[in-house]
């Protein structure tokens, strides 16, 4: 169970990790001095075969010695396909032909490019960073080009918007749901409901989200204030969030009731 003030330290929480999350960025791609520079040719010769002087692989222009994990990587292993070259995009797609491993992630989304920012994590912490190589992400002066500035910016935009969807789940948690041939429908609510611990339990709701094609059900607070109180009205009717403007009650479900059924 939260303490009060628990959601807002969620979300504190939340806030300091993107803003490690960003310096940590800042000090991965930025200026390194003595950082050795690949070609895509140098690198290639990294695949870990008989007389090749390494065993390496690029994720966003950066180069990991996976020479301790040459079971994954060396030639015939699974991961094979990594060695050698810049990948990125396959550790997001799974696309393990030679069409997918490639580093063009331009068209990635927002969560894709987190999923990516935590493959980078699990290299910086796992393996040894060897140097940059040429080509989309690092210019020949080993600097980053826009294409990996571009990168930063979606990860960035990334982290806010798990910020953004941490708060809307903390503030209107998902119901419990179950449905059988026999009972039909069932949605209710808890203390522990979608996943998060809280001093309240709350009314399943209705919620309409712009651009959703269909509402999601929700647990609501139902006493206190509510969450975004609007600034020029700072009275309330101890309604909690039951008044916000997307949600909507279930047809034939009592108003304040914490379980709504719905037979076949």
């Amino acid at each position: 169970m939260l303490l009060p003030g628990g959601r807002g330290v969620l979300l504190g929480l939340a806030a300091v990790a993107a803003a490690a999350v960003a310096a940590r960025l800042a000090g991965w791609w930025g200026p390194r001095a003595g950082c050795r520079l690949f070609t895509p040719g140098e690198l290639a010769r990294h695949r870990g075969g008989p007389g090749e002087p390494g065993l390496y692989l690029a994720l966003l222009g950066r180069v990991y010695d996976v020479s301790s994990g040459r079971r994954h990587y060396e030639p015939g292993a699974p991961y094979s396909g990594f060695a050698g070259r810049d990948a990125s995009r396959a550790f997001v797609t799974g696309d393990y032909s030679e069409a997918g491993l490639v580093d063009d992630v331009s068209d990635l989304s927002f969560s894709e490019m987190l999923t990516l920012q935590n493959w980078l994590s699990f290299y910086e912490k796992n393996y040894e960073f060897v140097g940059r190589v040429i080509g989309r992400f690092y210019g020949k002066d080993g600097l980053p080009t826009s294409a990996l500035t571009q990168v930063e910016a979606m990860i960035t935009k990334g982290l806010e918007a798990d910020k953004q969807e941490l708060k809307e789940k903390n503030k209107f948690p998902p119901c419990n749901t179950e449905w059988s041939a026999a009972r039909g429908s069932r949605f209710w609510c808890s203390q522990t409901s979608g996943g998060v611990s809280r001093d309240w339990t709350g009314v399943p709701r209705k919620l309409y989200k712009p651009g959703a094609k269909e509402p999601r059900c929700v647990c609501v607070r139902t006493t206190g204030p509510p969450s975004d109180p609007a600034p020029d009205n700072p009275t309330h009717r101890d309604r909690g969030d039951l008044d916000h403007p997307n949600l909507e009650e279930y047809t034939g479900c009592p108003p304040l009731a914490i379980t709504c059924s719905f037979p076949l």
